[in-house]
């Protein structure tokens, strides 16, 4: 244990008594103040610390260290002489200043980060990253707040416990035998969490003295720094987590010269730390303003701000926050997020989505907009149904919104923790369909999968089926469909067994049935089957007290997609929307308010009257208003005008069969599905 005496009892040497006071490796035998009342002699006389007016009255004391914190340099000089050939370093006023200032910054910083959570954002990002540490014997260390609510453990409990004892899962201890960092890691902690972990060596002097794992927070290792009280190792502690960190961080004084960056900043931006400490902050940048130097000037953090960064333009997001200690600014800390990881993950997020959507209901009653009495009706039969195992058709225009009753049903219903399955019946041919809905035994045709395939049915099995556009089905497909509504049992395409689902249908159509039962085109044994519990949903027109709610429902769904902040839509812009019928119902209005958004200054937040698109024109006139407003603009290209009459005659075509899409190709000579992509081409769905 190291002897130390202490000359000079002001806040300095107060500072520096109490971390010894906490040290069971240092005895402070002496301190030393011309002031009895001085603060660091009140605190030693509390402690029976021995305390003395002048130096030499304690000069016989057995010391291994002396701190001069008076300021005056030249005490040590005489404390030297006097000490003859006795061993005892003596620590100049200079490096106690240094030492008590950043004990006093790191228990100020400790303290800031305890009372306000924003706070942590002081020096780095503040994340929701948990952090586990262990020493060489393999005892926990350390163990912060998220670990702790990761792994279920309790850092009042179970640290200085061994590792394998509370986290057996945990792969540290290898860390500890190979001497090698393991990065972005799967590890399942228990039965329903795992993480993706980071898992790096200590080393001091080059002996690993224990582990490190990082789950993702790199902004709450202060709270790891409560648990150390030596100076030199939360240091160590310190530089370890930082340069774990798969975020770039840059930090820079109060001048805006780079202080510090790590090796995830390295590998971003292509500079070197002698490419960056020591310089100015706008070093790094190649497009856009240095982030550091607004912070340092407003002493306000900045968040979501891009710009490009080192020699090869890397296209970023940074967030600065200010480092401010007792009210002094002490420089900036930056965190830099690398786009295109962002984008990638964005896309991986954009196919999970994809594939949940196929497998589950998305909408609830809730999300269906809509006040009036056309529109309240249809949603309370709706409710009633889905409490029924009965079989629903959905009635409506296209565009009216069936697939998202269909969606509420299911959500509503008893099968609601089972799948929704979604197939549009004229979007497949006749044999694909078949395939899709029953499935298919091996070899049962050319390019048939080994072992066969399971329907769509046999995976709604105990939740839902919703068949849109069930009036274009084949007479074929609808014998079949008739099967299993009947006797609840299908069989698969070159199959002979029968097998059992148990299977919700809820069917939706835009195609008037009873009139395709008359013409032949449509089973009555099928329709009295599916027709049990109709449900007509109103379209636009006939409920259009509704489109102010639903057009503030759809700005927000539009803004968010298009990155916009378009708030309303003024009153005389609704009322030109109110005096249109709405041939596309909903999904037309969506496209109108979409394009009007396009075509809007991005610092515009309403919508007004001229930027409402042209609304589809009177029937008898539409055509020759076209082919004049072609005659006077002669400069557009052939295929663009082919290209406009093209998108009208396919508009009233489909006003003239209310949206029946068949009808419509058959009318126009075009097959159904290339009818679907001039109408995706043209924005007509």
């Amino acid at each position: 244990m190291k002897q130390v005496m202490l000359i000079g009892a002001g806040n300095g040497g107060t500072s520096l008594l109490r971390v010894f006071l906490d040290t069971s490796s240092v005895e402070v035998v002496a301190v030393i103040d011309c002031n009895p009342d001085s603060p660091g002699r009140r605190l030693a006389d509390q402690y029976g610390i021995p305390h003395f007016d002048h130096w030499y009255d304690a000069i016989e004391k057995t010391v291994d260290v002396i701190f001069n914190v008076t300021g005056d340099e030249s005490l040590l000089k005489e404390v030297r002489a006097n000490l003859g050939d006795r061993e005892v370093a003596l620590i100049p006023g200079a490096v106690a200043s240094v030492m008590f200032q950043l004990i006093e910054e790191k228990e100020m910083l400790i303290d800031q980060l305890k009372n306000q959570y924003n706070e942590q954002e002081l020096i780095f990002h503040a994340t929701s990253d948990g952090m586990l540490a262990i020493d060489h014997e393999h005892k926990i260390t350390v163990l912060n707040r998220a670990a702790e609510q990761m792994t279920g453990l309790n850092r009042y409990e179970d640290v200085g416990k061994p590792i394998e004892e509370v986290l057996p899962t945990s792969q540290l201890p290898r860390v500890l035998q190979t001497e090698e960092r393991e990065k972005n890691q799967r590890q399942v902690l228990n039965e329903d969490r795992s993480i993706i972990t980071t898992r790096i060596p200590m080393k001091q002097n080059g002996k690993v003295v224990g582990a490190l794992a990082v789950f993702k927070d790199v902004t709450e290792i202060e709270l790891m720094a409560e648990e150390v009280t030596n100076l030199k190792s939360i240091r160590t502690m310190l530089e370890a987590i930082i340069q774990s960190s798969d975020d770039a961080i840059s930090v820079v004084d109060e001048n805006g010269i780079g202080l510090m960056i790590n090796r995830a900043y390295t590998r971003l931006t292509g500079l070197s730390e002698r490419d960056v400490i020591g310089h100015p902050a706008t070093t790094d940048i190649s497009e856009g303003e240095s982030m550091h130097l607004r912070v340092l000037k407003t002493k306000e953090p900045v968040r979501g701000v891009k710009m490009k960064v080192g020699p090869n333009k890397k296209e970023v997001i940074v967030n600065v926050a200010p480092v401010i200690v007792d009210g002094q600014l002490k420089g900036s800390v930056g965190v830099v997020h690398d786009m295109s990881e962002m984008k990638t993950l964005s896309t991986e997020l954009e196919k999970a989505r994809q594939i949940i959507r196929t497998l589950e209901a998305k909408y609830t009653f809730e999300d269906i907009i809509g006040h009036s009495t056309e529109m309240r009706v249809s949603i309370e039969q709706a409710k009633v149904a889905a409490t029924t195992p009965v079989t629903i058709l959905l009635r409506g225009e296209s565009g009216t919104g069936k697939e998202l009753f269909a969606h509420a049903i299911h959500n509503a219903s008893d099968r609601k923790y089972n799948k929704f399955i979604r197939v549009n019946c004229s979007a497949l041919s006749e044999s694909l369909l078949e395939s899709e809905l029953f499935g298919y035994e091996e070899g049962a045709f050319s390019g048939a999968k080994r072992g066969g395939k399971r329907g769509l049915f046999e995976e709604a099995d105990k939740g839902s089926i919703f068949l849109d556009e069930i009036g274009e089905l084949s007479p074929k497909m609808q014998a079949k469909l008739l099967r299993v509504l009947q006797e609840q049992e299908i069989v698969r395409v070159g199959g002979t067994d029968q097998i059992d689902i148990d299977v919700r249908v809820i069917a939706a159509t835009n195609v008037h049935l009873e009139k395709e039962m008359q013409n032949e085109a449509f089973r009555e044994d099928l329709y009295y089957r599916v027709n049990r519990m109709p449900i007509h949903i109103p379209a636009l027109r006939d409920r259009k007290e509704d489109l102010a709610d639903l057009c503030q429902h759809l700005l927000r769904k539009i803004n968010q997609d298009f990155g916009r902040n378009v708030e309303y839509v003024t009153e005389e812009a609704l009322h030109i929307l109110r005096n249109y019928h709405w041939p596309g119902n909903v999904r037309e209005l969506e496209n109108v308010l979409g394009r009007a958004i396009i075509h809007m200054p991005l610092s515009a937040t309403a919508i007004e009257v001229y930027h409402i698109p042209q609304l589809s024109m009177p029937e008898d006139s539409s055509r020759e208003q076209v082919m004049q407003d072609i005659d006077q603009e002669r400069n557009i290209p052939l295929a663009e005008q082919l290209e406009t009459v093209e998108k009208e005659i396919l508009r009233s075509t489909l006003e003239k069969h209310r949206g029946n899409k068949t009808q419509s190709a058959k009318h126009l000579g075009v097959s159904v599905r290339n009818l679907y992509y001039k109408l995706k081409k043209y924005h007509l769905e």
